[in-house]
């Protein structure tokens, strides 16, 4: 157990407060913005994401967002679809979708808590965790087929291979 899952090791701890409590622990930039919400500013290779996690008492969800400015093209826009399509196929935790009134694209996933289920700090790491993960690895794509005039095929593959090494 890290000392960060030590320190939020709590059965009465809102899902909330221990993704300030992570986002202390990273040193990122984040803003309480209601009891239930909480926004975040992670830094990726490509570019720095907005992150931000809600709490539905409602479903009893912990709702992540994850998102990024994105404008492209008309022209690339079928393109851009074909491959959203296809990258959705291979995350198997959340999803792709283009907010066009927003110019922005989003990641995003839920974790369904049901039954007065409580999230545990590693969990919620790694909801993070995989959701920076998953636009680091498509944002290149998406910049490729949109910019790049490359095919969705060609931009899939790309984010698909591991990188090994470094240059």
């Amino acid at each position: 157990m890290s000392s960060v899952e030590h320190e939020l090791y709590s059965e009465d701890l809102h899902p909330i407060d221990i993704v300030e409590t992570l986002a202390e622990h990273h040193e990122w930039d984040f803003d309480r913005v209601a009891d239930d919400q909480i926004a975040m500013a992670i830094e990726g290779s490509w570019r720095t994401y907005s992150v931000t996690l809600a709490w539905s008492s409602h479903d009893e969800s912990l709702r992540l967002i994850c998102a990024f400015d994105m404008d492209p093209p008309e022209a690339s826009l079928p393109r851009l679809f074909e491959l959203l399509e296809r990258a959705n196929d291979k995350c198997w935790s959340g999803c792709f979708t283009r907010w066009p009134s927003q110019q922005m694209m989003a990641f995003r996933y839920s974790l369904n808590l049901a039954g007065g289920a409580t999230a545990s700090a590693a969990q919620i790491s790694d909801m993070v965790g995989n959701a920076i993960v998953s636009c680091e690895r498509f944002f290149p794509a998406f910049q490729m087929v949109c910019w790049g005039d490359e095919s969705p095929d060609a931009a899939l593959e790309i984010a698909m291979t591991e990188a090994y090494g470094r240059a």
